[in-house]
């Protein structure tokens, strides 16, 4: 099959187009899918820069998103059968490959039905940003009908379905937006404050959407002093979430003032630590967002789509422009 890989860490030469030996499944929990699109996430772009500093062995297969058809089924699984169209996210850790490859072998439990009015881009586009959204807001931070939530970077990959699903669950979004462009585009989606943080104090307007109150959530989608920024714009004992592993430099006087209860999200955990459960838990979060795409109350922006021999272009376009929500490559 023809596969994007890397050899060593490095920029996005590292990147080259190969054949690799077709996967074949293993255990009887696994589905072999024949990949129509693969999804770009900010990960992928770590792990081939870096990546000793993860459970890869190379040359490595890059890519966790995937969607297309399944072509063959261990005999323990029984909730899929060859024909049918999924979608799902697994990392290529430990001793599994990544989505950028015309197949992959993927773990029963993380695979969901792709909901049939998407294409298969968008469905490619959608599963790790919507995982992790739907665990910040829902498994870290509780949130609940009525509840305010500050959503950073609200254009990009997760916060584009971020301020989709709080709004599902009945919170008012404030997100934060680089231009005008993009502050339209967080609105069209739902936020009721669009707040340009490179002209705006992002805590005084935040302060003042509440009335001075504070949200009762935060999610940092940013890092660094964004993460700094969000201790002041929570209430006191309301929850901040990141995705980013916290610097050592971080400030944490007024979260501990705030008694802010902070919650870590990362949706790689179940692969890398072997739970079952929770990969369990991750294909019911794709099964409960099928039907909210089915009944056209969530969408996944697709900003392009790139040949899969065009992988280090795409990757290329993530680190550099930083599009309105999603790329993805398309695999013939």
């Amino acid at each position: 099959m023809k596969a994007v890989c890397i050899d060593q860490g490095g920029g996005v030469e590292m990147l080259r187009t190969t054949d690799m030996p077709d996967p074949v499944l293993t255990r009887g929990d696994q589905v072999l899918v024949t990949l129509k699109s693969a999804g770009i996430n900010p990960i992928d772009t770590k792990i081939r820069s870096a990546p000793e500093r993860f459970p890869v062995s190379l040359p490595a297969i890059l890519g966790c998103d995937g969607a297309g058809v399944v072509t063959a089924v261990g005999d323990a699984v029984t909730a899929f059968a060859p024909g049918d169209e999924v979608y799902f996210s697994q990392p290529g850790f430990i001793d599994r490959q990544g989505t950028y490859a015309e197949q992959v072998v993927v773990d029963s439990p993380l695979l969901a039905h792709k909901p049939a009015h998407l294409s298969f881009a968008e469905a490619a586009a959608a599963p790790l940003v919507l995982i992790t959204a739907w665990e910040a807001l829902h498994d870290r931070a509780r949130i609940q009908p009525g509840q305010r939530v500050l959503i950073h970077a609200g254009a990009g990959g997760v916060g584009h379905v971020a301020i989709q699903l709080a709004r599902q669950a009945g919170a008012s979004v404030a997100t934060t937006v680089s231009n005008d462009e993009k502050a339209d585009f967080v609105k069209r989606l739902g936020a009721d404050c669009a707040i340009n943080y490179r002209h705006e104090d992002v805590p005084a307007a935040v302060m003042a959407w509440t009335d001075q109150e504070g949200v009762d959530i935060a999610f940092d989608t940013v890092g660094d002093s964004v993460l700094d920024s969000c201790f002041a714009c929570v209430k006191p004992y309301g929850d901040v979430v990141t995705i980013l592993q916290p610097g050592a430099d971080t400030h944490w006087q007024e979260a501990r003032l705030r008694n802010l209860r902070f919650s870590m999200e990362l949706m790689l955990s179940p692969v890398m630590l072997g739970l079952e459960s929770a990969k369990r838990h991750q294909g019911e979060i794709l099964r409960r967002c099928a039907g909210l795409f089915e009944q056209q109350l969530l969408r996944v922006a697709v900003a392009a789509q790139f040949p899969l021999d065009q992988a280090a272009a795409a990757q290329a376009c993530l680190e550099q422009q930083h599009p309105m929500g999603k790329l993805v490559l398309t695999i013939e």
